[in-house]
């Protein structure tokens, strides 16, 4: 057997925590170094497309639940050009969600696509609110 994990998909995971834990006032730059342009993201919220509707969802978010912590719940999983965080959101200090995201890596170490799924919703969620 080879070795199936490449560091540009290790390193593609800690830049992912890096670019939601970005103050937004800088995400725009942080964003075009993490994720292709045409990047897309299917969530059970919907589908976004490109980085800027990455940087509106999080100026959205944080509108509504204020300063917040996005952190790995476990180490990433990572093979060939995939890696799956199982993540949490931390809202002050307490915990506010967790989920799992899959994470599609170009050649260039750039994330091409998320998947992400809520493995524990936030009180009150309806994903058809969104």
């Amino acid at each position: 057997m080879t070795d199936a994990t490449t560091p540009l998909t290790a390193d593609a995971v800690e830049h992912y925590l890096r670019f939601w834990n970005t103050d937004p006032s800088e995400q725009r730059r942080v964003g075009s170094e993490i994720f292709t342009e045409d990047v897309t993201s299917v969530t059970p919220i919907g589908v976004m497309s490109g980085i800027e509707a990455l940087i509106g969802f999080t100026e959205q978010f944080t509108a509504n639940v204020g300063t917040y912590a996005f952190r790995a719940r476990t180490e990433p999983d990572v093979h060939h050009d995939r890696a799956r965080l199982q993540w949490e959101i931390r809202v002050g200090e307490e915990s506010f969600a967790e989920g799992t995201d899959v994470l599609t890596i170009a050649g260039d170490g750039r994330i091409v696509s998320v998947t992400g799924f809520l493995d524990r919703a936030p009180d009150g969620f309806d994903p058809a609110r969104h």
